[in-house]
Formats: C-alpha cells, sequence, structure tokens
C-alpha cells in the first residue's frame, strides 16, 4: 500500500512531482491537493484530473506524507494553521522551501515529528531533476525510503548528512538551471553578433548544451578531462578557455554560488 499524500501548494515543482507519481501508477486517491490560488488550482485538477482543495487542513487530514511545496516567507503561517493536525496525526513532512530549515519545521509543527527537507530543481518538470535530501533524526529508514522513492520519480537524488550543507545543495544544483540558461543566452547572444542568424544560434546552443551534458552523464569521465579532451593547444577551443580563465570564470562561479548559499542561510533567518 502506498501512503496517502498531500500536498500542501500545487505549483509547477507540486504539479511535476504529481505527475511523476501519477507516471508510475500511484493510486490518484492517495494524492490530495491544497492550492489557495483558483488558477493555478484549477489548472492541476484539468491537468492531473485530481481533486484539488483550496482548504489545507482538508488536503491533510488522514495522510500519512505531507509535502510542503509553498514559498518559504508563508511557510511559518501555513504550519501554524496545521499544527494541531500535525501533533494528532504525526504524519512524515517533506519540505521543498529553500532556506527553511527542518528545525523550524518541526518546531513550528509542534515538535516530536519526522522532517525530510528537499531541495530540487525544475528539470523534474521533465524527470530530469536532481533533488539533495536531508532527514532529522526522526525519519525512519522506511520514511527515507517513502521520500527518496517520492523524488525519484523526477530524476535522481542525493542525500546530505549535514544540514548546513543543503543551502550549498540550493546553491549548485537547486539555482544551477538558472546558471546553465544564463550561459546559453550569452553564448547564443555572442553568435549573433558575430553574425550568426538568431535560430541558427539559438539550435546549435542549445543542442551544444544537451549534447556536453549527456557525455557528463554517460561518460563517466570528470568534466576536466571531458574539457582537456576537445582542448587542442593553441586551437580554438583553448583560445576561448583560455579567455574564460584569464576573465576569472572560476572565481566569478564561486562568488555566485557563495552568493546563492549566503541567501538561503538568511532566508531561515529572515522566517524564524
Amino acid at each position: 500500500m502506498k501512503p496517502t499524500i498531500a500536498f500542501i501548494g500545487g505549483g509547477n515543482m507540486a504539479r511535476s512531482l504529481i505527475g511523476g507519481l501519477l507516471k508510475q501508477g500511484y493510486d490518484p486517491s492517495s494524492i490530495r491537493v491544497s492550492e489557495p490560488y483558483a488558477p493555478t488550482r484549477d489548472a492541476l485538477a484539468a491537468e492531473t484530473g485530481l481533486a484539488v482543495h483550496d482548504d489545507n487542513l482538508r488536503a491533510a487530514t488522514g495522510s500519512a506524507v505531507w509535502l510542503f511545496a509553498v514559498k518559504p516567507q508563508v511557510m511559518k503561517t501555513v504550519c501554524a494553521e496545521l499544527k494541531d493536525l500535525a501533533q494528532r496525526e504525526h504524519p512524515l513532512i517533506l519540505s521543498i522551501a529553500a532556506g527553511i530549515t527542518a528545525t523550524q519545521l518541526e518546531s513550528w509543527l509542534g515538535g516530536q515529528l519526522p522532517v525530510v527537507r528537499i531541495m530540487p530543481n525544475t528539470p523534474a518538470l521533465l524527470g530530469a531533476g536532481a533533488s539533495g535530501l536531508f532527514a532529522n533524526a526522526r525519519v525512519s529508514a522506511e520514511q527515507k525510503d517513502i521520500a527518496g522513492n517520492l523524488f525519484e520519480a523526477t530524476g535522481l537524488c542525493a542525500w546530505i548528512a549535514d544540514e548546513a550543507q543543503m543551502d550549498t545543495v540550493t546553491a549548485l544544483s537547486g539555482s544551477g538551471p538558472a546558471y546553465v540558461f544564463l550561459l546559453c543566452e550569452a553564448m547564443q547572444a555572442a553568435a549573433e553578433k558575430q553574425g550568426l542568424p538568431a535560430e541558427a544560434a539559438r539550435t546549435l546552443a542549445v543542442q551544444t548544451f544537451v549534447g556536453a551534458a549527456r557525455m557528463l552523464s554517460e561518460s563517466g569521465e570528470p568534466a576536466e578531462v571531458l574539457r582537456q579532451r576537445v582542448t587542442s593547444p593553441n586551437g580554438t577551443t583553448h583560445a576561448a578557455v583560455t579567455a574564460f580563465e584569464n576573465g576569472g570564470l572560476r572565481d566569478l562561479v564561486q562568488t555566485a554560488l557563495d552568493a546563492a548559499r549566503d541567501r538561503g542561510e538568511s532566508l531561515s533567518r529572515e522566517n524564524d
């Protein structure tokens, strides 16, 4: 028997998780959803065929797993509404809210609860996500399996032993797709500036990322090795890579990840 799951929030990430579960044959009657915004609620209901409520308590009551997919800024308020029910039913708590710690969630819901904190990313919408997960000490082995199976429906998962590193996971994979999009955007714009038609520039830039990502994933070779293989001494690739290095690309990437990690840490303080 699969546990009944209540999705508190029905936005894009919740939609991708629900879609993954349904594709795996998960019983639709075991999935409950609450979403306050009517257009999102109606769209999700039309897409999945599920009943989507505007009442968090209605979705959560009797559910063995609660998955919080709400913005960090409203998490404390949402938890306050569900605190009494959480203490009566002791569900497994899952959260994908950036910067909100397992300790904060457990406290806001009254304490003594198993909590798994997850940081997914947007490629989960295509089944190609990367999720980092942290479980507090109250989570059983069976409950870890439940959380892992849920997020494996949308891609790869990695368990993190130290919750302090979840802000780094957020900076790396959670925000990471935006970095790739930015570099692709910049490469396309540079090619157009050199005279390449926009359609050709986009097609070639996008496929370059797709192909390079497949090589990284399927070859098993480190990125450094693959880079060296395509960088002939004094060739065109060497000229471009040297320009990146001389421009401080590595330091800039470090600065960017530091900024994202620090913002994740500050979200926790702001919402305490």
